[in-house]
């Protein structure tokens, strides 16, 4: 590797480690496995995905989309060498995603090859929303099972602004038990993603602290 090349390698390490909260998830690797194939944590590091890999994971979906900063860099250069396919897709923890990009990760879902491993930083917010995501309209599952997938568990806090995440799980819910209307086709029909930001902008902190110990 060229001078050059070792330096950006090194930069990269550092910033990963230290600014990105690498020194963090030495400790803990908040994985679960949320359906047959799937599995959800926060960012991994080339370890973690060899090990991954040698259980026999086949693909990654990062939700921190292609911004070529030093996480993604990393990681995609990691799937290359261990043999993994890479996606990654744009999500945020404080903003809820417009309908058609739903949909587009629905039908990401629906290609990648299994099993695949999908993550963002801390694996709390937007790795939450996508499994709930994945579990409501792949799976087919209680809402129950989709609401727990944005929890304390993983480190999601619903009284904070990533509570608009928990706003969209909970207005499905509501429509779903007034009219039995599915997930996809909620998300193509009755999704409106400014109606639930200002629901919840609305909502007192005391309301959301209430909502979060349901």
């Amino acid at each position: 590797m060229p001078e050059h090349g070792r330096l950006n390698h090194l930069r990269d390490r550092l910033h990963n480690f230290w600014i990105d909260q690498g020194i963090v998830r030495l400790f803990w690797a908040n994985t679960a496995v949320i359906a047959p194939g799937v599995i959800r944590s926060n960012q991994p590091d080339r370890r973690r995905l060899a090990r991954l890999k040698a259980q026999g994971l086949a693909s990654v979906l990062y939700l921190r989309g292609s911004d070529g900063g030093a996480p993604f860099r990393a990681e995609r250069h990691a799937c290359a060498a261990l043999g993994l396919q890479f996606h990654s897709f744009n999500m945020s923890a404080h903003r809820l995603p417009p309908p058609d990009r739903v949909l587009a990760l629905i039908a990401l879902f629906r290609r990648i090859e299994k099993p695949f491993l999908l993550h963002c930083r801390a694996g709390a917010d937007r790795t939450g929303l996508a499994s709930a995501i994945y579990l409501l309209a792949l799976e087919g599952r209680p809402l129950a099972e989709a609401r727990a997938m944005l929890s304390a568990r993983f480190g999601h806090w619903r009284w904070s602004s990533t509570g608009v995440l928990d706003q969209m799980v909970l207005t499905f819910q509501a429509d779903h038990a007034a009219n039995g209307i599915g997930f996809e086709d909620w998300i193509a029909t009755r999704y409106d993603p400014a109606a639930i930001t200002a629901d919840f902008k609305g909502q007192t902190l005391w309301s959301r602290i209430r909502l979060s110990l349901r």
